[in-house]
């Protein structure tokens, strides 16, 4: 069976069966399996279809009623990262790094409009002409960005971060070759023993998932509040858990809650850490007050093309909501704020790897001073097409080692 004529089985068994109101408002989902298993064997009575397509096509036609349509099929390829809807025409898929188109389109924009509503209301939200723009996330807690009308020309647009049914560790990371034995031992002993640990990089370079596999070091008795927009933190180990997430505001413009919100509620629930998924504005300055102010071990992301890139990206987001303070306070206070900085990179080869680990030592002369640890270092056999590397030393020492002193941890690094 072609994926037309598969599509045109699917689009007349579900518009049969949406006549019948009455079943739809009664049955349960096996009661609607099985009649519309029941429907697809009428239609399909002298055509040549195999077991595996029939099974298909009832999954199909249940998910086009009750599901996200031809989405749950997609989401169900675990080889799938991401996935972008440029409209009802047009899908693309990302897998093992490589972008593609797919053989596959939903029925109607109307239709497209109805699974986005679907999706958002799950969680609480809204998306319509006068709220156009949300993130959101799926129940498995893949991150979801919904662009609609008039702001997109496209259509509407939905871009989905596959949620990983694998949690993410550092063996995992080990295997990937994203960082050293060396290099895990390293961070692990900084994240018990506190030091405020920025991680920065470029769309799709990781940060969310080492942000992920590093949370996993964080000592299972403490109390961490975790801050996002769209939930998608997987912190397993931790019985003390707060999860908060952001609320865009409702169409009169109301009751909207900010990570700058949350982060000062969370500062009056006795937090030991604070981990917020990623900072893009001016709750950076919050942030970095939060880290001064007795709550080590604190962990972040950002956008940033380099580590000196991301210094000069906090200023900036400091800079947004507190345009009255002088730069040389604001570099003073991220100074002071984090220790560690961590800059993920997306390779020629479409891989994901730790570039640098640098210590931050201070400001002197208006100036925040850094101190690289670990740099990656291509290898020899690098080519255009395959990228061979690791972390290395720089042979600079770590230079304040009060906080793995004050736990005991006498260790060189």
């Amino acid at each position: 069976m072609t994926e037309e004529v598969l599509n045109k089985l699917v689009f007349e068994t579900k518009r049969f069966l949406l006549a019948d109101t009455m079943l739809l408002s009664r049955a349960n989902d096996d009661q609607l399996m099985a009649r519309i298993a029941d429907v697809i064997d009428n239609k399909t009575g002298n055509m040549r279809i195999s077991p595996q397509e029939r099974s298909r096509a009832v999954r199909l036609v249940f998910s086009s009623i009750r599901g996200l349509g031809i989405l749950d099929e997609i989401m169900e390829d675990d080889s799938i990262t991401e996935i972008m809807i440029n409209g009802p025409d047009n899908i693309f898929i990302e897998r093992s790094g490589n972008v593609m188109r797919l053989n596959r389109h939903f029925e109607s924009q109307k239709y497209l409009e109805d699974i986005i509503r679907k999706i958002v209301g799950r969680v609480g939200r809204e998306v319509n002409s006068a709220n156009p723009i949300v993130d959101t996330r799926l129940p498995d807690g893949s991150r979801v960005n919904v662009v609609l009308p008039p702001v997109s020309l496209s259509g509407p647009i939905v871009t989905i971060r596959k949620f990983s049914k694998t949690p993410m560790t550092f063996d995992v990371l080990l295997r990937y070759g994203s960082v050293t034995p060396e290099v895990a031992n390293f961070l692990q002993r900084l994240v018990r023993a506190k030091y405020n640990i920025f991680i920065s990089g470029g769309t799709g370079s990781g940060k969310t998932t080492f942000l992920n596999a590093l949370s996993n070091f964080i000592p299972a008795d403490e109390r961490i509040i975790t801050i996002e927009d769209s939930a998608e933190l997987q912190i397993r180990n931790i019985d003390n858990l707060v999860s908060l997430e952001t609320r865009n505001a409702n169409t009169s413009g109301k009751g909207e809650i900010t990570i700058r919100d949350l982060i000062k509620s969370a500062l009056r629930m006795r937090p030991e850490r604070i981990v917020v998924g990623e900072v893009r504005g001016a709750e950076a300055l919050d942030m970095l007050q939060a880290m001064n102010t007795g709550h080590d071990g604190s962990l972040s992301t950002g956008h940033a093309n380099s580590t000196r890139d991301m210094l000069s990206r906090l200023e900036t987001m400091v800079l947004q909501g507190n345009a009255g303070l002088p730069l040389a306070a604001i570099r003073q206070q991220i100074a002071s704020a984090l220790d560690i900085i961590i800059h993920l990179s997306r390779l020629r080869d479409k891989s994901r790897r730790t570039m640098e680990i640098t210590e931050v030592l201070g400001c002197r002369n208006g100036e925040i001073i850094l101190n690289p640890l670990f740099v990656f270092k291509e290898g020899p056999g690098s080519t255009l097409d395959k990228v061979q590397g690791s972390l290395v030393r720089t042979g600079n020492p770590l230079q304040n080692d009060y906080k793995l002193r004050l736990r005991g941890d006498s260790g060189r690094i």
